[in-house]
């Protein structure tokens, strides 16, 4: 499938093709506005005021390296990063890749319907239970039309969430903005102690998704086919650009915000340690609108991202095991464990922090391959990584994988 071509007046110009071209790094985005950063912004706001803003900063930079090589990779090959590596790997290297893959997929979407299902019972008093089940029923609605409708409306829609979170989690500071100097103050680099270094490292995890990762690369590659002409090919990474910057500015500036909604509002207050507890304070400390507002965006998050969370499953299999089963399907499928987590009446917000860190053990495997890929001619072309380019995508893994094994670490000596 060749790229489209857009027909528009020299007036019109750049900044109207650009637009036209936005859309695949927004549904990428949603990974990084999920109910897992949720759960790590509003702890490190609530339990360290504004000491680890440069985590999110530092985070956010990352995220744009990281999802413009996963789009710039499909763009220039015409694959996304799962196919690439099916093509690659052995039978049974390929099968034992989709298992981790797969695994880190289904821990995303458990995490995201779980935090839906919380935002029901805040806002309605539904039992976890079914607010999981309307969830899922609610994001089958969403891969539906995406199913019907193609990929333009399924970006569309998520847009249209992805505004609701923005909203549900930026009113509140307007209601009590932050002191401008603590925030300005929390740019500096530092820790307190080793429970700031275990927050650090989770609310990287939570940032840099694996699931993205592989996804960005279809995402791009779907909306715009594959041209075999490479100036038209370079025009669309160009503009990729502008995708991925203003996506990922839009996630980082609501990341950000949660955190300082929960140091300027939550600090020291008891019981802010979960969602609900921080929701409860919002309330009493804000008032019952921006506590509702702020459900909301929870809910939106949780819908959002379990949608897209499902779509990048079912690229992972399509890719490495060359088998497609109907998003739907799948859907009904993934949506068990999530079910089962919240029947067995697990803590949500417990249970959305272990997701974490369980994504934390699957970034090396989407993150190192994705690199060297985008470094070799033989695989890019023209549109190799530039030595910058390379130097900054493996200080960038380097940073993201050693923060999550250091995350891992503490856990594990947490728990014994």
């Amino acid at each position: 499938m060749a790229a489209p071509t857009l027909q528009v007046r020299p007036a019109a110009g750049k900044l109207w093709s650009r637009l036209l071209l936005l859309g695949p790094a927004f549904v990428a985005a949603i990974a990084y506005v999920d109910p897992g950063n949720v759960a790590a912004n509003l702890t490190a706001g609530a339990n360290y005021g504004y000491l680890l803003v440069w985590v999110l900063v530092m985070a956010n930079a990352m995220a744009v390296l990281v999802q413009y090589q996963s789009a710039k990779l499909g763009l220039a090959t015409g694959l996304s990063l799962p196919e690439i590596l099916g093509k690659r790997l052995g039978t049974r290297s390929r099968r034992l890749y989709w298992v981790q893959a797969e695994v880190v997929a289904g821990a995303t979407d458990m995490a995201e319907v779980i935090g839906g299902a919380v935002a029901l019972n805040l806002l309605f008093g539904l039992p976890l239970l079914l607010g999981g089940v309307i969830i899922g029923i609610a994001s089958m609605l969403l891969l539906a039309l995406q199913n019907a409708r193609g990929q333009r409306s399924f970006e569309y829609a998520v847009l249209v969430l992805l505004g609701v979170i923005a909203v549900g989690f930026m009113s509140g500071l307007f209601v009590n903005p932050p002191d401008a100097g603590s925030a300005l103050g929390g740019l500096v680099p530092r820790f307190e102690g080793t429970d700031t270094v275990l927050l650090a490292a989770s609310m990287l995890g939570a940032t840099v998704m694996p699931h993205a990762i592989y996804l960005h690369s279809a995402l791009a590659r779907d909306r715009f086919g594959f041209s075999p002409d490479p100036a038209v090919r370079t025009r669309l990474i160009r503009a990729t650009r502008f995708d991925v910057l203003g996506a990922l500015l839009l996630a980082g500036v609501v990341n950000i915000s949660m955190l300082l909604l929960a140091a300027s509002s939550l600090r020291g207050i008891e019981g802010t340690d979960t969602i609900a507890g921080a929701h409860a304070a919002v309330s009493a400390a804000l008032g019952p609108a921006i506590g509702v507002v702020f459900a909301v965006g929870l809910l939106a998050s949780g819908l959002a991202s379990t949608s897209v969370g499902c779509y990048a499953g079912a690229t992972i299999m399509g890719g490495l095991l060359k088998v497609r089963i109907p998003l739907l399907v799948r859907r009904v499928i993934t949506l068990i464990p999530a079910l089962v987590i919240l029947g067995a009446g697990i803590e949500p917000t417990l249970a959305l922090v272990l997701s974490q860190v369980l994504l934390s053990f699957g970034i090396p495997f989407a993150l190192i391959p994705l690199i060297r890929l985008t470094g070799k001619r033989e695989i890019m072309g023209i549109h190799v990584d530039s030595r910058a380019l390379k130097i900054a995508g493996w200080t960038s893994a380097t940073l993201i994988v050693g923060l999550n094994c250091v995350l891992i670490a503490l856990t594990i000596a947490g728990q014994s």
